[in-house]
């Protein structure tokens, strides 16, 4: 089956900010290094995406998307593969996701990177997929 990558990729969004803007602000932020031609990205896309967007852990750390090899990832050292989520505190690593193993495994892992953050993770939310 063709998918769309424009469809895909354009869908579920939401909640966007510029990795600069959220940096400066000393904010949270998910950055997800993806591929257009990356399968893993778009399933992350078609079945945590639209989830992740409305949750309160997309409220704490919004998603910012880059292609591998963006310039806006030279502060992110040792990129390879695609997808990888990395958890920043303003310019600071917290940790990173490297694939995508499934929604299930994915919620699971996010937690554990956002405990380290100081998120609340005695109330799961309840908007995941």
């Amino acid at each position: 089956m063709l998918i769309d990558r424009r469809v895909v990729l354009g869908s579920g969004l939401g909640l966007v900010v510029p990795v600069g803007a959220t940096r400066a602000a000393g904010r949270h932020v998910l950055v997800m290094v993806e591929t257009t031609s990356c399968i893993y990205c778009i399933r992350w896309h078609q079945e945590v995406g639209p989830g992740y967007t409305r949750s309160a852990e997309g409220a704490f750390a919004p998603l910012q998307r880059l292609n591998l090899g963006d310039p806006g990832l030279s502060h992110i050292k040792n990129l390879r593969y695609t997808p990888t989520f990395v958890l920043l505190d303003g310019e600071r690593e917290i940790g990173r996701i490297v694939g995508y193993p499934g929604a299930d495994f994915f919620w699971g892992l996010l937690a554990d990177l956002l405990a380290k953050a100081g998120f609340p993770t005695s109330e799961p939310s309840d908007i995941k997929t």
